[in-house]
C-alpha cells in the first residue's frame, strides 16, 4: 500500500538517467550532426539573396517547425522565401517530385520530413537545386542524396538525445544558424512555446532535455507573447474580463494541439501555420473560427469510424488491425489511439483507396509499434514513424496477410500488463488529498514514458452515478471510502458502476476548477 514519501520515490525513479534537467544543460547546436553544414549552405544562400523553399509537414510538429523557421527568417529581415505546408489529400506526405517542380527555388529545407525523400532528393538533383533536409524519423539503410542531412536517429549522429521531434531539430538549425551568421543577441528561447506543443502532439518522452523544454514551454504559452494564445484562452473560457486562468500541461495536450492537428486533418494545415504566426489577436481570431470549424468536423468523422471500427474488432486478436475503404485519413489516426486505449494493445487503422491502403499506428505503454511494423515490412509498399506512432501503406490485397503476420509476431506479448506500466499500486483513501496533488504536478509533464501515475483504490462504494455530456458518454460519480467521499469523473465509460455496489478503480487524480472554486476529482480510468 503506497503513502506519499513512496508515491515521491517511485516518480523520481523514472528521471533518475536524466543528463539534462535545465535549459543551460542542453546540448549545443554543434553537437546535432550535420546542423554546421546545414547552416553554412543556407547562410550562403542568405548571402546571395537565394530563392528557399521551407518544406514542412501537415502535423502539429510539422506546423511548429514551419513556424520556427519563418520566424527566424522573418526576424532577420530575410523575405525571399516561401513556406509550402503540403495538404494531406493533394499532396501527400512530406516533400515529393511534384512538389519539388512546383516550387521556385534554388533551396529547399525539409523540416520534420524528408529521410526518406530518395526520389525528391534525385529531382533536386536534377534541377540543380540544394537539399537540406531536417527530420527526426527513423531512416532507412539508405539515405537521401541531399546537401546536408540532420536527424538525430541516423547511426552517424552521436546527439546526446535521440528521441526528439522535428521542431527541435528545427529549432536546432536554427541555433546553428545563429552561430553561422554571428547573430550574438538572437532570443532562441521565445520559440519553446512551439516546442511544448509540437514535444507533446508528436509524443515524444518526457524525460531528459524534452521535459526541461515542455516546462519552459508552458512558461512562455501563459505569457501570451503569441496572439495564438491569447484566442485559444478567450475560446475556451481561460480569459475573461473577471481573471486570466493560466494553460496547464493538460490543456497542451487535450486542448491547444488537437485544435491546431484539426485543420491538417480535414482541410490544410496552412491555416494552422498561419494561426500560430498570426501578428495580432483579431487575425488569431479569425483563423481560429475556421480551426475550430474543422475540429468540430473531426470530432463528427472520429466518432462515426471509432463506433464502426469497435464493431469489427476481435477480442481474440493481439494487435487491433482495421480497415475500410474511403475512411477518412484525417482521422484514422486518432481513432487508433482510441482503440489502443479501449483495447489495450496495439492499433492500426486502414483507409482503404482503390488498390492501395493507408494505415496508421499506434502503440500502448512502452511497445515499441515501430519495431512490430518493420518485422513485417515484406507485406508493406513504405513505412515510417517512432516507437508510439507510425504510418504505413500497403497492397489492398495484402491486408489479411499483414493482420496475420502482426499477431504472430506478438503472439507471446502480454499487452494487459504493458498496459498499465503506468499503475503505481494501491493508495490509502486517506493519502489523496491536496497534499498527493501536489506531488503529483511537481513530476510533470506526463506524457510519454512519464505517464500519469494511476492508483489504485479498493472496495470504494458507489454512493451516486450520473451521466455528462449531451450524449451521455461520461459519467459524475460520488465514491466512499474509509469514510471519505471523493468525486470522480468516467469519461468514455465500458462499464456503468451500480449505486450501493463496492468496486475497485484505477484513477489518475486532477483538479476541477468550477466557477473559481478548485476541488481534487478522481479521475477513473478502468473499474476492476
Amino acid at each position: 500500500m503506497l503513502d506519499k514519501p513512496a508515491v515521491v520515490t517511485l516518480l523520481s525513479q523514472r528521471f533518475a538517467n536524466d543528463k539534462h534537467t535545465s535549459l543551460s544543460q542542453l546540448p549545443l547546436p554543434h553537437t546535432m550532426s550535420g546542423a554546421k553544414k546545414a547552416a553554412s549552405i543556407i547562410a550562403a544562400s542568405i548571402k546571395n539573396n537565394e530563392k528557399i523553399a521551407i518544406v514542412g509537414d501537415y502535423d502539429c510538429d510539422g506546423v511548429c517547425s514551419s513556424a520556427i523557421l519563418d520566424e527566424f527568417f522573418c526576424d532577420i529581415g530575410y523575405e525571399n522565401y516561401k513556406v509550402k505546408i503540403p495538404n494531406r489529400f493533394k499532396d501527400g506526405y512530406g516533400l515529393n517530385e511534384s512538389i519539388v517542380s512546383e516550387l521556385d527555388a534554388q533551396l529547399i529545407i525539409t523540416v520534420d520530413n524528408g529521410i526518406t525523400a530518395f526520389e525528391a532528393a534525385n529531382e533536386c538533383k536534377k534541377r540543380g537545386i540544394k537539399l537540406v533536409i531536417t527530420d527526426h524519423h527513423m531512416p532507412l539503410d539508405e539515405l537521401p542524396r541531399a546537401d546536408a542531412l540532420v536527424d538525430p536517429q541516423c547511426k552517424d549522429n552521436e546527439f546526446a538525445f535521440k528521441e526528439i521531434c522535428g521542431a527541435q531539430v528545427a529549432w536546432y538549425l536554427v541555433a546553428a544558424l545563429k552561430d553561422e551568421l554571428g547573430l550574438v543577441d538572437y532570443e532562441l528561447g521565445k520559440f519553446t512555446d512551439l516546442l511544448a506543443l509540437a514535444i507533446i502532439a508528436d509524443m515524444m518522452e518526457l524525460k531528459d532535455m524534452n521535459r526541461v523544454l515542455v516546462r519552459a514551454g508552458l512558461r512562455q504559452i501563459n505569457s501570451f507573447a503569441r496572439p495564438c494564445f491569447s484566442a485559444i484562452a478567450r475560446l475556451s473560457g481561460k480569459e475573461s474580463f473577471a481573471f486570466k486562468e493560466s494553460f496547464t500541461f493538460d490543456d497542451i495536450s487535450f486542448l491547444i494541439t488537437p485544435l491546431i492537428n484539426s485543420a491538417g486533418r480535414m482541410d490544410d494545415a496552412t491555416v494552422s501555420f498561419e494561426f500560430l504566426r498570426s501578428r495580432d489577436l483579431r487575425c488569431a481570431e479569425g483563423l481560429l473560427a475556421k480551426i475550430s470549424e474543422c475540429n468540430a468536423v473531426r470530432k463528427e468523422r472520429e466518432k462515426e469510424l471509432f463506433e464502426l471500427c469497435a464493431k469489427s474488432v476481435s477480442e481474440n486478436d493481439k494487435v487491433v488491425v482495421v480497415w475500410g475503404e474511403g475512411w477518412h485519413e484525417g482521422v484514422i489516426g486518432i481513432v487508433a489511439s482510441r482503440l489502443a486505449r479501449l483495447y489495450k494493445r496495439p492499433a492500426i487503422v486502414f483507409s482503404i483507396d482503390g488498390q492501395r491502403a493507408k494505415g496508421s499506428a499506434r502503440s500502448v505503454g512502452k511497445f515499441d509499434i515501430l519495431a512490430l511494423i518493420s518485422s513485417c515490412e515484406s507485406f508493406l509498399s513504405s513505412f515510417g514513424g517512432h516507437k508510439g506512432a507510425a504510418g504505413l501503406v500497403a497492397k489492398a490485397s495484402k491486408l489479411v496477410q499483414l493482420k496475420t503476420a502482426l499477431n504472430q509476431a506478438c503472439s507471446n506479448v502480454d499487452f494487459n500488463q504493458i498496459s498499465h506500466d503506468d499503475l503505481l499500486g494501491d493508495i490509502k483513501a486517506d493519502c489523496v488529498d491536496s497534499e498527493l496533488m501536489d506531488i503529483i504536478d511537481s513530476f510533470a509533464p506526463y506524457g510519454s514514458k512519464n505517464p500519469k501515475p494511476v492508483f489504485a483504490l479498493r472496495c470504494a462504494l458507489v454512493v451516486s452515478v450520473n451521466t455528462m455530456g449531451s450524449e451521455g458518454l461520461h459519467l459524475r460519480l460520488v465514491l466512499k471510502a474509509d469514510n471519505r467521499c471523493f468525486e470522480a469523473v468516467y469519461f468514455n465509460f465500458e462499464k456503468r458502476p451500480v449505486i450501493g455496489v463496492r468496486i475497485d478503480v484505477l484513477f489518475t487524480l486532477g483538479r476541477n476548477y468550477f466557477r473559481g472554486q478548485e476541488s481534487l476529482q478522481l479521475i477513473i480510468q478502468e473499474i476492476l
